[in-house]
């Protein structure tokens, strides 16, 4: 699986899911030439264009970009959704647990919200 963490995500979840999976393939969106500094919707275009999953935690501008990129596109990557207040170590693992274990139907609706529990 393939990641992407919008510019306002925590680093240190970044980090965290790192030092935990060194092989993760996740990428932060300001080190990403084209998106670093964009809109939400450059942000979303990139990650569906490069398959990646975007992490965030912006549910009030990342939402309504998904749903503005599926009715002009008709396709958007998926979003994973984490609050600001989920512990580090909680978020790591459930993204640890998606990256090992969803499959393809987990992700039909687009979005998933965490915690998993």
């Amino acid at each position: 699986m393939k990641w992407l963490a919008d510019e306002n995500f925590r680093n240190a979840i970044v980090r965290a899911l790192l030092r935990q999976a060194p092989l993760l393939d996740i990428v932060r969106a300001q080190d990403v030439p084209g998106v670093a500094g964009q809109d939400d919707r450059t942000l979303l275009r990139f990650a569906t264009d490069e398959g990646r999953t975007v992490v965030t935690h912006d549910l009030s501008t990342m939402v309504p970009a998904m749903r503005e990129e599926v009715r002009l596109e008709s396709r958007c990557a998926s979003i994973v959704l984490v609050p600001d207040s989920l512990a580090v170590s909680a978020a790591v693992e459930d993204l640890l647990i998606l990256n090992e274990c969803a499959v393809e139907s987990d992700w039909a609706a687009g979005l998933i919200y965490l915690p998993l529990r």
